[in-house]
């Protein structure tokens, strides 16, 4: 709409743009945020998701814009599972997840135009099958679990091995659409 006010997404993610599209929202300009991604010691992985997104859009804050930014966490209880860079990441992540619920927390926050951070969070509950070695091989071989949380990522091969889930299908791929479409709303961005 001609009297948005300027968009910009804090991610370099190709499935937020293709989920913010499915709003029909096209940012003006994707502007990554480089921060440091590390858990602090003890940080749980609700205020750990919660800190990267708000830290990722006042990063990327622009005066007069709109700046939105996620960040996706999956937790197997208390614990942060890191983003897969490595095939040994992935393979360890996924065997922990094997047969077993976990949580994926995904935190937005969206800066408005006077600078104001409003933050939203959705957590849904995803189980996997028990994974046989296998299975797990032909997934790292598919290599869809690089820079995924949790070492997969649902929008691909691993959506067949999900037994169960509760909660948001678009925030276990990285943005929750239903607080994101409240957050734009809320901020007077206007979705056709």
């Amino acid at each position: 709409m001609a009297n948005n006010p300027r968009l910009i997404l804090a991610s370099s993610s190709p499935r937020r743009l293709e989920l913010l599209a499915r709003l029909g929202v096209i940012p003006d300009a994707v502007a990554p945020a480089h921060i440091d991604e590390t858990p602090r010691k003890g940080e749980l992985p609700i205020p750990y998701a919660r800190r990267m997104a708000a830290e990722k859009a006042a990063a990327a804050a622009e005066a007069g814009a709109l700046v939105l930014a996620a960040d996706t966490v999956v937790a197997a209880g208390r614990r942060i599972l890191p983003k897969a860079e490595t095939e040994a990441e992935a393979r360890a992540a996924l065997a922990l997840l094997s047969g077993r619920r976990h949580r994926v927390h995904s935190a937005v926050t969206l800066v408005d135009a006077d600078g104001r951070a409003r933050h939203r969070l959705s957590t849904s509950i995803v189980a996997f099958k028990r994974l046989t070695e296998a299975e797990i091989e032909a997934y790292l071989a598919s290599g869809e679990w690089r820079g995924k949380a949790g070492g997969y990522g649902i929008q691909g091969r691993a959506e067949a091995l999900v037994r169960f889930l509760a909660g948001s299908h678009s925030a276990v791929m990285g943005l929750p659409l239903y607080e994101t479409r409240a957050l734009l709303l809320a901020a007077g961005y206007t979705i056709g």
